[in-house]
């Protein structure tokens, strides 16, 4: 299964920010759009992520507060990114590796959008309810041996 594939089905919103947004707002979009990341985008361009993760950080390194600093101080500036021909599988290994919850889509420098960690699990549960529902089906119509 390739991420397009996973793509298709999740949708294409897509939350973002530049840079320069206030964290504060960037804060405020992903606890209104119950969202755990925002693409950060400048000129065009992916420039980095904001995740949970950064933000917990943040608001340690200042005290419980979220603070006055820009997204650019705070977002993750090299993110993996993957294209829509990667297979699950490769998409698994490296958010397990890179400790990675949301991985942007990428096709030609174009952002198509961002795989969770959560839309990967549902993708391989779905496939392998499919795929037991097909094994069952199957065993429970195998043909009889005939008897010698």
């Amino acid at each position: 299964m390739k991420v397009s594939e996973i793509l298709k089905v999740k949708g294409n919103i897509l939350y973002t920010v530049t840079p320069d947004t206030p964290m504060v707002e960037a804060v405020n979009t992903m606890a209104e759009k119950d969202i755990g990341s925002l693409v950060v985008m400048e000129y065009g361009e992916l420039v980095g992520m904001l995740t949970f993760r950064e933000v917990m950080a943040t608001i340690h390194a200042n005290g419980g507060a979220v603070g006055p600093g820009s997204v650019r101080k705070h977002m993750d500036d090299h993110p993996i990114t993957i294209t829509p021909e990667t297979e699950v599988n490769e998409v698994r290994r490296l958010m397990l590796e890179r400790h990675a919850r949301y991985v942007p889509v990428v096709d030609a420098r174009t952002l198509l959008g961002v795989m969770s960690f959560y839309d990967v699990a549902k993708a391989v549960f779905e496939a392998q309810s499919f795929e037991n529902k097909m094994l069952k089906a199957y065993i429970r119509d195998w043909p009889a041996e005939p008897e010698e």
